[in-house]
């Protein structure tokens, strides 16, 4: 249980600070937001910073922590278009970002993953 309630704030904190990023930087999130999508990216990157806020706070609440976990492992499935977009986007960058891009791919997995342990655990 112990290793469920450090995971959980491992991804509040995370999803915290980059639901802050997508308010307070929002330029770097439009870029990746799948073009394929109607209506402006910023209104993704706002929506996604919304939903980022709100399951952190999930997440940290013990009542709502499974049900967080639950809403974490959709919300990491939800933005992995825009990790697949910003690995086409950067395949002609320079090494550095090549290898950010390649490696937020499984990394989604990893967090998908331990959001799910979350909701498991509690």
């Amino acid at each position: 249980m112990r290793h469920a309630c450090r995971t959980s704030a491992f991804l509040a904190t995370l999803l915290g600070a980059a639901g802050v990023l997508h308010f307070a930087r929002p330029v770097p999130f439009d870029s990746i937001v799948p073009s394929a999508l109607p209506g402006p990216a910023r209104h993704y990157t706002y929506a996604s910073g919304a939903a980022e806020l709100g399951t952190a706070a999930l997440l940290a609440v013990p009542r709502t922590r499974r049900f967080g976990g639950i809403a974490a492992a959709a919300l990491f499935v939800a933005v992995f278009p825009a990790n697949l977009q910003m690995t086409y986007d950067w395949r002609g960058a320079r090494p550095r970002k090549r290898a950010i891009a390649l490696g937020r791919l499984p990394l989604q997995g990893v967090l998908i993953a331990q959001a799910l342990h979350v909701a498991r655990r509690g």
